[in-house]
């Protein structure tokens, strides 16, 4: 499903009315219908709720005409607060304003703050408040008439519905712009905007569901668009059950390169993550003092021991066995654990010029790549960077502060620049492909806020990337399976108890799920 900009939905509105003939107050009505059936959804006895239509006098508006209108049909009594004059209203929101007008439906023009003081009690009264103000192509904050009656639709105790993005709200920015409308449910129209995806924007915008108002799927299918959010539908062939006719082989080999004294749970977490994937064969590399405590961790890991430094870290001079160890591997995880040790550091950037098969860096392997990302350029397979904020913060040379606010340019920005895919971790993590193609991962919560959630990410990738061809749906299918497998660890467990061993705990069950599907 795209996400768009308020540009964005403007040109596909055009080309459905003006190129495609579909009469825009069809568009209108069909927005209309499908947020009083949202509604009449949460209400099923409609007739009993005192619903009050806070409009403008502009489309947004126009769908709250014809939102109200369809619930007047279902038995309720809406009221319309205008703020404007009738006269004002222009076009297919007309029509619609007229329609109401001869059916009966009160409407008060609200065209001052005396005019206001008035309406206002009606909020009051109201159990539902129906938000058509403004719609996306707001970019500037509210003031005056707007702002206060927005602080009082917030006020209200009424449950409140956005129509398209809560008033207040830029459809181009997840950052908030002024006073906005706190919705409890906004009903967006034929597509999801920015604001709707990600905090502190989202925070406004509660429950969130899209209504299709007949835009034929094609209008969104255009190269442009390059901003989208993962469905689980469009992943389910990557879970499909296995063919009979298969072997261990079938499904790939991991190499992981991970784990120091102190760091020996992150390798074996990646592992163990990799194999409960699927992956037919993981290896873990590591260095020699280590080794014992990942075999025990698991025993269908294998392990290689590598040179060590004194403070058992892997050694520059583990490069020549490292190397030799690439042959026949069908995925790399470089990272997890393995320390920022200078000669370590050493190690990675020996090594990684020598791997010709995809390639996962995570953790310590991107703190190490930071220094030099010219690297990644180096690289004979196709690389995933899995870094949350800060360590990408240190890739790009920014703080944590301007990744978060500016995720979806810097993210793209370096993953075209540099040939790689980025998975900047987070809620709501994104995936951002060289091609400049950009998807947001749903699943998840907070309680994959912990250590070695990360290492589990890195393994699974890593594991479905040696059983496929397709990166990109390689990739997407581990990150979203990862943080589905988190949210049932946080259904069962609670999101505070919850650790990194949970998500491989309760992988198989949704590995399961997802292959009936």
């Amino acid at each position: 499903m795209k996400i768009l900009t308020a540009a964005e939905m403007r040109d596909i509105d055009r080309t459905a009315i003006e190129g495609l003939g579909i009469p825009g107050i069809v568009l209108m009505e069909n927005a209309g219908r499908g947020i009083a059936g949202a509604i009449m959804t949460r209400f099923p006895g409609i007739a009993a709720e005192r619903i009050v239509v806070v409009a403008g006098k502009g489309n947004n508006g126009g769908d709250g005409f014809v939102a109200a209108r369809h619930l007047a049909n279902a038995g309720a009594r809406p009221e319309v607060l205008l703020l404007a004059a009738a006269a004002e209203v222009r076009g297919d929101a007309a029509v619609n304003l007229s329609i109401a007008l001869k059916m009966g439906l009160p409407v008060t023009e609200v065209r001052d703050a005396g005019a206001w003081t008035k309406a206002r009690p009606k909020l009051a009264r109201a159990t539902i408040v129906v938000d058509a103000l403004f719609g996306t192509g707001l970019d500037k904050p509210l003031t005056g008439l707007y702002g206060s009656v927005v602080e009082a639709i917030n006020r209200s105790t009424g449950f409140k519905v956005a129509v398209d993005i809560p008033s207040g709200l830029s459809a181009d920015t997840f950052e908030i712009i002024g006073p906005s409308v706190a919705a409890d449910l906004t009903v967006t129209l034929a597509a999801p905007k920015v604001a709707h995806i990600f905090p502190p924007a989202e925070d406004r915008v509660g429950e969130l569901v899209v209504a299709p108002i007949g835009m034929p799927p094609a209008l969104f299918d255009q190269p442009g668009l390059k901003l989208e959010m993962v469905e689980e539908d469009d992943l389910l062939p990557y879970f499909a059950g296995r063919r009979k006719d298969t072997h261990k082989g079938t499904y790939g080999h991991v190499l992981i390169f991970a784990g120091s004294f102190g760091k020996s749970g992150a390798s074996g977490l990646a592992g163990k993550a990799a194999l409960r994937m699927g992956a037919g064969l993981v290896t873990v590399a590591t260095a020699a003092g280590v080794l014992p405590s990942i075999a025990r961790s698991m025993a269908e890991l294998m392990t290689e021991p590598l040179a060590e430094t004194p403070e058992r870290t892997i050694a520059a001079a583990a490069l020549p066995r490292a190397a030799a160890l690439l042959k026949g591997k069908n995925a790399v995880l470089v990272g997890p654990g393995l320390s920022t040790h200078a000669s370590t550091a050493e190690f990675v950037m020996g090594l990684l010029p020598k791997i010709k098969s995809p390639c996962v860096i995570d953790a310590d392997g991107l703190n190490i790549v930071a220094s030099r990302p010219g690297v990644l350029r180096r690289i004979g397979g196709p690389t995933v960077l899995t870094p949350h904020p800060g360590e990408f913060a240190r890739l790009v040379g920014r703080t944590n502060e301007e990744v978060l606010r500016h995720r979806l340019e810097l993210a793209p920005e370096f993953a075209a620049g540099h040939g790689v895919t980025v998975v900047l971790k987070g809620h709501r993590t994104i995936i951002a492909l060289a091609d400049g193609r950009v998807f947001v991962n749903p699943t998840g919560n907070p309680g994959l806020a912990t250590g070695g959630t990360g290492d589990v990410l890195g393994g699974m990738i890593a594991a479905e990337m040696a059983q496929t061809r397709d990166l990109p749906g390689a990739v997407l299918a581990a990150v979203y399976a990862h943080g589905l497998a988190g949210d049932v660890a946080a259904d069962r467990l609670g999101q505070r108890a919850l650790v990194a061993g949970d998500i491989i705990r309760y992988l198989p069950a949704i590995l399961k799920e997802l292959a009936k599907a």
